[in-house]
This record gives structure tokens, sequence and C-alpha cells, in this order.
């Protein structure tokens, strides 16, 4: 048996952007989702999965060639729960020419599944380095981070980037802009996370933000705007500039807003933080719903958070220095 875990992430700067070679920041948070490991007899996947927002399954099926289980759970979270894992384990499989190898799965996440926490990349993340293990191999932090990326590029039909995986991977701060991944210096950032309860699509809130790049020059260049705001970012929070980083993320979150990727619920939680005292506030994540970042070292936002109308929870998050953790 073998048990990792992997951090969610906070998108600082970028998100969106990053799909087009622009440049983003994300940051890994302390709430984590661990994955147990057992190797079986057979070529069977048994995936049991508690959390992930969903009211918890246990399903035993052969993987992706017999395609999805059916399980009476909504078929966009069959996706999004069984796709990556299906994915995380056809990797561990080509990496360690075992194709015929089943397994044991077990979930656990604090990361609510589709709110812009990255908690399809931690799981994936966990997966594949628990799995590997459990088969007697231990990757590397990039090859781990590489072949997570490819298990999200497939199952969002090639409109991942490689932020959030590497980000689970490696934890801290990170800049990613293409294929370029690397880790950066930041200091201690006081996260607040308030979250609506719901989930957006990511698929659909990437293809919309495409059909407006096509079709409006002037959307085109606001993801590129993203991107020059985002290396304005990274040299504020390198220098360690935190107010400063609070206002970027402002701006951020108005062209996001502008690129039609945010909602009622994440402008009502943003201002809310905003009006309390926060550095800054936006949305984390492809939008749409599910959760907002601020940057406040007193209690004030997170305590106006827990008493705005459709905040569902709101909570302090540290930033987790270490990414995939090997815990047996």
């Amino acid at each position: 048996m073998a048990v990792s875990s992997a951090p969610g992430k906070v998108y600082l700067f970028g998100e969106h952007a990053v799909v087009y070679g622009e440049p983003a920041v994300p940051c890994a948070i302390e709430r984590r989702a661990t994955v147990t490991v057992e190797r079986r007899d057979d070529d069977a996947l048994r995936v049991q999965a508690d959390d992930l927002s969903l009211d918890g399954f246990t399903v035993e099926y052969g993987g992706p060639r017999d395609g999805h289980p059916d399980i009476d759970v909504p078929q966009p979270l069959i996706r999004a729960a069984m796709g990556y894992v299906d994915g995380a384990i056809e990797q561990v499989r080509d990496v360690t020419g075992e194709s015929d190898v089943g397994f044991d799965v077990t979930i656990e996440s604090e990361i609510p599944l589709g709110a812009g926490l990255g908690s399809s990349a931690a799981v994936v993340v966990a997966a594949i380095d628990a799995a590997t293990r459990e088969l007697g191999l231990t990757l590397e932090t990039e090859e781990l981070a590489d072949r997570a990326f490819q298990t999200e590029y497939a199952v969002q039909e090639g409109q991942a980037s490689r932020a959030d995986t590497f980000c689970s991977a490696t934890g801290g701060a990170v800049r990613v802009e293409g294929d370029d991944c690397r880790s950066l210096e930041a200091p201690s950032l006081p996260f607040v996370i308030g979250f609506d309860g719901g989930a957006g699509e990511t698929g659909e809130l990437v293809a919309g933000v495409r059909s407006l790049r096509e079709e409006y020059d002037f959307a085109a260049q606001t993801v590129e705007t993203v991107g020059d705001l985002v290396r304005e970012g990274e040299a504020a929070l390198e220098a360690g500039d935190i107010e400063e980083v609070g206002r970027l993320m402002n701006f951020n979150h108005g062209l996001l807003s502008a690129l039609g990727v945010s909602a009622r619920s994440l402008e009502t939680m943003v201002w809310a933080a905003r009006d309390a005292g926060a550095l800054g506030a936006k949305l984390t994540g492809a939008g749409g719903g599910g959760c907002i970042v601020a940057l406040d070292p007193t209690p004030e936002a997170e305590t106006a958070l827990r008493f705005t109308p459709g905040c569902e929870d709101a909570f302090r998050a540290e930033l987790a220095e270490e990414g995939v953790k090997r815990l047996e």
C-alpha cells in the first residue's frame, strides 16, 4: 500500500490567459487530496471517493477500456471524478510498463471539486505518485508534474495548462508560461478563501473565453493584458510588496469579469472581502462559481465572508511550501 497527498492551489494571477501561453502565478495551499493505492490481483480498478463534494461512492470496473461505470451520480461529476483517476492510472501503466495492473484507490480530499482550488490536479498528482510507488518506482518531481499535466490535458480535451499540476507537485508559489515552469520566492501570504458551494464547468468557461477571443480583437488584447499584469505581479511578489500584489489582484479580477467568467456569487464575495479591508480579492480558477481568494492579515475579510449571503464557507489557508508528500 502507498499513500500520497498533494495540495490544492489558488491563482494570484493569470488564470485563463495561461491557456494561451501567457504567464500565470498559482500558489499551493494547505488543503490536500490524499490518495491511497493498493495493487490488485486483476486489472480492475476499485475507486472509493468519500469527499470531492460528492455524496461519496465506491465502484469497481475495468477502467477506461470499459467506459464510465454505471452509477447514480451526475455524469459531469463522473467525468470529473473518474476521468482523472483513469488518466492517472494509464500514466502509471505507461511509465512502469505494467499494462494489465489493477488497483484499489481511495480518495480523501479537503478540496471541493470544481471550485477553482485545483482538486483535479491534486488528485492526479497524488494518484500517480502513490500508484507508481506501489509498483516500486518513485518519479522525480518534474516527471510527476509532467505526467499529471498530460492526464489533465487529455481529460480537458487540450484546454489544460501546466500551472495546476506543476504547482501541486512542487508546492510554494510558481510561475508558469507555456512549458516553462519554475518556483518563485514568496513572502508569507495571508490567504482568505470564500466558497459559494458551487462549481463552474471548466470546459465551457474556457471555450467561452476562446470564442470571445476569436470574435473580438479587444478580447484577445484583454488576454494579453492579463499576461502583462502577471509580469508586474511577479515582480511585486518577489519584492515582498503585498499591497501591490493585492492591487494587481483587483485589476486581474476586473479583466476576468470582462471576459465573462465571473458570477454574481463571486462578485458578492469579492466585494465583501474588499469592503472589509482586504488588500485584494479576485476569483480563482475557471470561474462561473466556486471560490474567491483575498489577501488580508486581519480577521476582518474572513468574518465578513462568513456573513455574506451566498458564501457557504470561508477559511484561511497557508502557503503549502511542500508539494507532493509521501505518507506511506
